[in-house]
């Protein structure tokens, strides 16, 4: 069921966004400063691309100096272009929930709408095939 939904995820839009994604990380990876951010945007073209049986985790923190980089780039990535994103995925999300065959396709773009708003400082995890259902 998962292969058939990522299956349809990428004809319906999926592969639009993630190379939205993967262009804005090479633009921003152009540049030293945009490194960080660059690799950021790819995190999300990858989950982009196939959503479904992934995860967001929050993994615990390593050392302060770790958490205060994440609580920075956080900080700009939101103002610059976390929340425009952000709200985007929720535009879509609420129009695809409008009908009964867009609502898994609409958690995916509320699960990428949460990434795309802090993305610093979490990871995509695949889920286990027992937990999936």
């Amino acid at each position: 069921m998962t292969l058939l939904l990522n299956v349809l995820w990428i004809i319906f839009g999926g592969l639009v966004i993630a190379l939205e994604y993967m262009v804005a990380g090479l633009v921003l990876c152009l540049t030293i400063i945009g490194i960080p951010f660059g690799i950021q945007c790819f995190k999300l073209a990858g989950l982009a691309l196939w959503p479904f049986g992934r995860e967001i985790r929050t993994p615990p923190r390593e050392s302060v100096l770790g958490a205060l980089t994440g609580s920075v780039f956080n900080v700009i990535w939101l103002i610059v272009a976390g929340i425009w994103i952000f709200l985007s995925h929720l535009a879509i999300a609420v129009a695809l929930m409008v009908t009964i065959i867009g609502i898994p396709f609409a958690f995916q773009h509320l699960k990428l709408a949460v990434l795309a708003l802090l993305p610093f400082g979490r990871e995509i995890r695949d889920i286990p095939p027992a937990q999936r259902y």
